[in-house]
């Protein structure tokens, strides 16, 4: 929605989009909230990074997959980590 509003999208390609995020395997991991005020927190302060962009490292970290973002500070926080990144077209 936020990208409809700020007009990188239009409704035809956010309900698109919904219907292929919709579609994608996706799993709840429940010890993300665990790590919320431990490695969550110590990463955020580390890498100067929000809790919410923290949690997305955690856990890429904690299960050895690549991160997947377009945020600078994120992907660079990733590779101090030693997270892979995937590569986006931009």
């Amino acid at each position: 929605m936020m990208a409809e509003r700020r007009k990188r999208v239009d409704a035809a390609q956010r309900q698109r989009l919904s219907g292929f995020l919709r579609d994608l395997p996706i799993a709840l991991d429940d010890e993300t909230a665990a790590q919320a005020w431990s490695a969550t927190t110590q990463l955020a302060e580390r890498h100067r990074l929000t809790l919410y962009d923290a949690a997305y490292l955690e856990l890429a970290q904690r299960r050895d997959l690549p991160l997947a973002s377009l945020d600078e500070e994120l992907r660079a926080a990733a590779e101090v980590a030693g997270v892979a990144l995937v590569e986006l077209a931009r």
